[in-house]
């Protein structure tokens, strides 16, 4: 538990036999995307003690963070990219162990990062094995649903239930895996990439955003920035979902209380009243504009929205409110180390 930095577990409601969401925050650091025995463990460690509580089961939709997988680009590297100070150490680390494979992706690359494109697609099979692996096995070892995060992949599709990677563009997508291991046939690409995402990610088409038949209720998945948007919440209405859950990557604290700067890489949308910019927190921010303030218009009554946390090298203090919504009720965690935040259906 102490290794877990598991400092909020938290229940809301009870069990009445309809299944749960689980949002799991992870406190995640650098060593642990050394290998898929390292990100297997960790993540294991949350669910265990999920476990330990009866919070797993058939009926049970497990979420984990945006770019909780992203990370894995680093998997199998030499020790001195997870002990370099900072992100751009690491990276130049990486890049001096593949010189060749790494010039060879960058001569290719169409991207404006042409750095980060090249790193991402010289790791892609290596860390889509290790994705499909871990949340895979996670799903079928406790017989529950599970939004897998996010990850960054070239063209990704599902072939057989395996999450693989391919040639064109890299995309900010989840795999949404069912109890038995195999991953649902359609995965959610994020259509409102950000700022610092469109260097080097794709937008993915609303028109493709999909829906997935789970035991506890139809579930629809936004990837962080897509649950600012109400075009999502159409969409998902037109696919009749009861649940969202809405895998987040985290920011600092200071972040969460600074002053909203507005919209970031695409339009704000016509109902945003333009006064807020500057007036609201972010955190005020996302509660009015994303998942709990707009989860009506996708006529679902339960939501989760988590966020990721932990130190990565020079990204340090990670986190963000989680947002837990049923019905009229909206709970927001505490956003410092790890969390569980179970909501019985």
């Amino acid at each position: 538990m102490e290794d877990l930095r598991l400092d909020e577990i938290v229940e809301y409601g009870q069990n009445v036999g309809r299944g749960n969401l689980l949002g799991v925050e992870p406190y995640m650091s650098a060593a642990d995307y050394a290998s898929q025995e390292t990100f297997q463990t960790r993540l294991a460690g949350y669910l265990s003690v999920a476990a330990q509580r009866g919070w797993l089961g058939d009926r049970t939709v497990v979420v984990w963070p945006e770019y909780i997988a992203a990370w894995l680009v680093a998997a199998a590297e030499k020790g001195a990219v997870y002990r370099a100070p900072t992100l751009k150490a690491a990276m130049q680390s990486l890049i001096l162990s593949h010189p060749l494979r790494f010039a060879r992706h960058a001569l290719a690359a169409v991207e404006r990062d042409r750095i980060v494109a090249s790193l991402f697609r010289m790791k892609a099979a290596a860390m889509a094995t290790i994705y499909q692996a871990t949340f895979g096995g996670l799903a079928r070892r406790y017989s529950a649903t599970i939004v897998a995060g996010s990850i960054v992949l070239p063209s990704p599709r599902v072939r057989d239930g395996q999450v693989t990677a391919s040639d064109g563009p890299l995309y900010n997508v989840t795999a949404v895996y069912r109890p038995d291991g195999l991953a649902h046939a359609t995965l959610v690409r994020k259509a409102f990439p950000i700022g610092i995402e469109l260097p080097f990610t794709a937008a993915a088409a609303m028109a493709e955003l999909p829906a997935f038949d789970t035991p506890a209720g139809r579930l629809g998945v936004l990837i962080c920035a897509d649950s600012w948007y109400p075009a999502a919440y159409d969409r998902l209405r037109e696919h009749g979902v009861a649940l969202i859950a809405v895998p987040s990557d985290g920011m600092t604290p200071q972040q969460w209380a600074s002053p909203w700067r507005g919209y970031d890489g695409a339009s704000a949308p016509p109902d945003v009243d333009p006064a807020d910019v500057g007036r609201l927190t972010e955190a005020q921010a996302w509660r009015k504009y994303a998942l709990a303030g707009r989860i009506a218009l996708a006529g679902a009554r339960h939501g989760i929205n988590v966020f990721l946390r932990g130190e990565l090298w020079d990204l340090a203090a990670h986190g963000g409110c989680a947002t837990v919504v049923d019905g009229d009720l909206v709970s927001e965690g505490k956003g410092s180390g790890a969390a569980l935040l179970n909501l019985w259906l």
